[in-house]
């Protein structure tokens, strides 16, 4: 797994199991972080020419193939297959058009195991959003809870409502306050110890909660294309502090998630980095009448790339994968493109 804020790179070793219901267990996990070559070449991908795009795209996955046999060999696994989600270079689903490099045959050769990926090209064509993908996990393995809600590059919500899933995207979390962040030095705002050097200004919020995104009803999803269409524009318009940006942005969050959640007395799973941020989930925890529960580490951090092995399992069992429910396509489909290890 590969967010769109850029931390690195999330590997998990899953095992599930079925007895009518599904179960799983996170055996082995670790983060890497790209190194400022590879922070600079994948943030840098938009902006590349077709020739260059599709070999980054070549050269990531060789990047991933390597890196997972590494860990593969290191702890002395068998691993079944692997499944990547990728790294999101464009996401504009109007248009059709979706992108995760890091090319499958790529991954397949270099680890020497059998690998899926590409889960939202399928969505897509089927007039979908293609994201979120999470939803189902939620449903088939965090159905205790009435909100799952995920603080990463963006802020996005699954739930169950008249026995069917819904999802949608919130609004920008970590892919922004890191942006801010940087120009202070610091690659993350721990704790939101910057935030609070900060105040919030009210004609920023005023502007940014007036976003037309914000009126839409969902399906819906945000991408960096919609980030730095509507909200850098915001940002960089104004003379604010860095400091004083970031706590707008904090209370723009918390005020966009609290509108997610309305009802009370429901139980709120969060994971995500976001989870870490102690400003954020207290500002959070204010606007909001639910119970939050925040898990242990391992779920906090890896919760996305075990839903991606499920989603692995779900297409290798050749069960529906994808709610339409959720991304408004015109069917329930089963994503994924196998790249066998028989070469």
């Amino acid at each position: 797994m590969s967010g769109t804020s850029l931390d690195g790179l999330d590997i998990v070793y899953c095992h599930f199991t079925y007895t009518k219901s599904w179960q799983y267990k996170i055996v082995d996990c670790t983060a890497l972080e790209y190194s400022k070559e590879w922070k600079a070449k994948l943030g840098g991908a938009s902006d590349l020419n077709g020739k260059d795009l599709t070999l980054l795209h070549k050269q990531y996955g060789e990047f991933l193939g390597k890196t997972i046999y590494k860990f593969i060999q290191d702890r002395n696994i068998e691993v079944d297959f692997i499944a990547s989600h990728g790294h999101t270079v464009f996401h504009q689903p109007d248009k059709k058009l979706t992108l995760q490099i890091g090319d499958g045959h790529e991954i397949a050769v270099n680890s020497g195991v059998t690998t899926i990926c590409d889960f939202r090209s399928l969505d897509v064509a089927l007039g979908g959003q293609g994201a979120p993908l999470v939803p189902i996990g939620d449903q088939l393995l965090f159905s205790d809870y009435d909100y799952c809600l995920n603080l990463g590059g963006f802020a996005n919500i699954s739930f169950e409502e008249n026995n069917t899933r819904y999802a949608y995207d919130i609004c920008p979390v970590n892919i922004i306050l890191n942006y801010l962040t940087r120009k202070t030095g610091h690659d993350f705002d721990k704790n939101g110890a910057l935030g609070l050097l900060g105040k919030t200004n009210t004609e920023l919020l005023q502007k940014l909660n007036a976003l037309d995104y914000y009126k839409k009803s969902y399906p819906k999803t945000l991408g960096r294309e919609w980030l730095e269409a509507e909200i850098l524009p915001l940002l960089n318009e104004t003379e604010l502090s860095v400091h004083d940006k970031l706590r707008t942005l904090y209370e723009h969050i918390a005020i966009q998630i609290s509108q997610s959640i309305s009802k009370k007395d429901f139980k709120v799973f969060i994971t995500g980095g976001g989870a870490y941020n102690k400003l954020l989930v207290n500002l959070i925890k204010q606007k909001i009448s639910s119970e939050i529960v925040i898990p242990d580490k391992n779920l906090i951090d890896y919760k996305e790339a075990l839903i991606f092995a499920l989603l692995g399992v779900l297409k290798m069992e050749e069960q529906v994968n994808c709610l339409a429910s959720v991304t408004g396509a015109s069917k329930d489909s089963c994503g994924g493109v196998v790249y066998s290890n028989q070469y």
